[in-house]
């Protein structure tokens, strides 16, 4: 298979648009030659995800009600980072508003789409060591229950589906393979 764009636009609407996100209705013709819809969620910010370590390996999670999906949601620190600003000053500014922490040490351990058949949001995840408590800014839109716990028993939220924000999941798997590999 080539990797060329087998669809063909024939018209796009904006049906709705506010600060966060766009979504456009495309009239299409689809691979298989047939016309069709084609819905598209735009994302106007990247997502961010942070895995704070300390030298013991613990680790932070931030517990918060969800709106979308009804549900309490057990997650590493993450938001939104405006794209004319540097991902990793977002993904500061999330560590310091959600747990009040700064790092001295950061490293960027993966880069994802969330849902890329319906959106393009991109998400870029950090790990955060060396770090410095300090007093933490949620926002006013944030109800937010901070929990320190080990690495390892992360994961385990992970494996028993206790934890399945995308984001989380990816952060948390990822380092697992990292620590294993001697490269965290």
């Amino acid at each position: 298979m080539e990797e060329i764009n087998p669809w063909k636009t024939l018209q796009s609407d904006v049906k709705y648009d506010n600060n966060w996100i766009r979504i456009t209705e495309h009239q299409v013709i689809n691979p298989s030659g047939g016309k069709g819809i084609y819905g598209e969620v735009h994302f106007k910010n990247l997502a961010i995800g942070i895995l704070p370590l300390d030298e013991d390996y613990n680790t932070w999670l931030v517990g918060q009600y969800r709106y979308p999906i009804k549900a309490y949601s057990w997650e590493i620190p993450e938001g939104g980072g405006p794209f004319h600003e540097a991902p990793l000053d977002s993904a500061r500014r999330e560590l310091l508003e959600e747990t009040g922490m700064s790092a001295q040490n950061w490293k960027e351990i993966q880069r994802l789409y969330l849902s890329n058949s319906v959106s393009d949001e991109l998400s870029i995840i950090y790990v955060a060591t060396g770090l410095i408590q300090g007093i933490a800014m949620p926002e006013e839109t944030e109800q937010l229950m901070l929990k320190k716990l080990p690495f390892e028993e992360a994961y385990q939220m992970v494996l028993n589906a206790e934890i399945t924000d995308s984001i989380s999941v990816a952060a948390i798997l990822k380092a697992k393979i990292m620590m294993q590999n001697g490269e965290l």
